[in-house]
């Protein structure tokens, strides 16, 4: 394993831990609709305890995701978790809020009363979403920093890269681009959240009524969808030389990096038909209720291969829209080859926790969820 191998294998695991995590975010979906599917107490309850024993998912997979970067492509959590601090922290303040509000919302002495952690979960379902959608954007988009690696030798003011907007990080929202992916990302939840009620709840009324919301969330998710790729495959994308290492903007560079790139190209349609037909075939048959399992793989594999040409074939993943020459590429913002290495073999054992976590998945899941079952087993959000 060379040390360009070892950046590409380690950009292509971040990308397919996005494209879990996208998956994962039916719970902020479903926790938008709390106050909306649900019309009553019981139907709240239902939903809150559904969703709560798959927050813990979500919420892991965030972390390993900001936590791989970190270890791989120190870079860049320096440049855009120090640059960009309050998108981040909006961030990461959302899903806190969520942790606080499953462990709290039924514990005795509970002052603030559990309508205002639902309030919280909600919020977490509404922003969170929004905000990872329109903070992934900006790798297409560009930001606005710049990065000169030659102040690690200035003791009085050794800080490599800085960030030009006083928004930091918020400036992304002025543009349009980024409100379609962040939408994209709110509505995608929020259909995923349905496809995972109709499968896994009993109550036939929550069931038929997300059926309903399937469809009302899953028509602007497509429209949004579509108009930020055919928006972002018409674009200039930042592609590097592979011999000067100098980044210029090239024409249709995000859908040139498909073609060129026919295992990518393919995997993402593969991707787009199966998110198609989990949706479509839940729409037509009210009998069945499998959707969520082809929309979720489909989902893991077009956010895989979306993620993965923003830093394959030449293209700088993090771009700086001030300063082209600052912008992130896998090789210039990588670990050492020591470090990619030593983490590579330890990644290996990352086929057999997700083994365990299918099996632990499959083990819990075996029967339709009802109000009987977080009754019986005493375990109560």
């Amino acid at each position: 394993m060379d040390y360009s191998f070892l950046q590409h294998y380690w950009w292509f695991l971040i990308c397919l831990i996005g494209g879990i995590f996208a998956f994962l975010l039916f719970v902020q979906g479903g926790q938008s609709m709390l106050f909306s599917l649900a019309k009553d107490e019981k139907e709240r309850m239902i939903l809150v305890n559904a969703l709560g024993r798959k927050w813990e998912y979500t919420f892991t997979t965030l972390v390993t995701f900001g936590g791989a970067l970190f270890a791989s492509f120190p870079l860049f959590y320096s440049t855009s978790f120090g640059g960009a601090y309050w998108v981040w922290m909006a961030i990461l303040f959302c899903f806190v809020l969520q942790a606080v509000s499953y462990e709290f919302q039924s514990k005795p002495g509970n002052v603030f009363g559990r309508n205002t952690y639902r309030w919280f979960l909600f919020c977490n379902g509404l922003l969170g979403t929004f905000l990872v959608g329109a903070a992934l954007a900006t790798f297409f988009t560009g930001s606005d920093f710049t990065v000169n690696k030659g102040n690690m030798t200035d003791v009085l003011n050794p800080v490599i890269s800085r960030w030009g907007s006083e928004w930091h990080g918020l400036e992304a929202l002025a543009d349009p681009r980024c409100w379609l992916l962040g939408l994209t990302v709110f509505f995608l939840a929020r259909t995923l959240a349905c496809l995972f009620f109709i499968n896994r709840l009993q109550d036939a009324t929550l069931v038929s009524r997300s059926r309903k919301y399937l469809l009302l969330n899953a028509i602007p998710f497509v429209v949004f969808f579509l108009a930020f790729v055919i928006w972002t495959f018409l674009a200039k994308g930042y592609a590097v030389d592979p011999v000067t290492k100098v980044v210029e903007l090239v024409q249709y560079k995000y859908f040139l990096n498909m073609l060129e790139m026919p295992i990518v190209g393919i995997v993402f349609l593969v991707g787009v038909l199966l998110v198609l037909f989990g949706i479509g075939k839940t729409l037509l048959s009210k009998e069945y209720h499998s959707g969520i399992w082809f929309t979720g793989v489909g989902t893991v594999l077009t956010v895989c291969m979306l993620l993965l040409i923003t830093g394959f074939n030449n293209t700088a993943y993090y771009p700086s829209s001030t300063d082209l020459q600052s912008s992130l590429t896998i090789e210039n913002s990588s670990s050492s080859e020591f470090t990619l290495t030593v983490m590579s073999v330890v990644s290996l054992f990352v086929p057999f926790v997700l083994g365990y976590i299918i099996y632990a998945w499959n083990s819990l899941e075996k029967k339709k969820f009802d109000v009987k079952d977080f009754k019986d087993d005493g375990h109560v959000y």
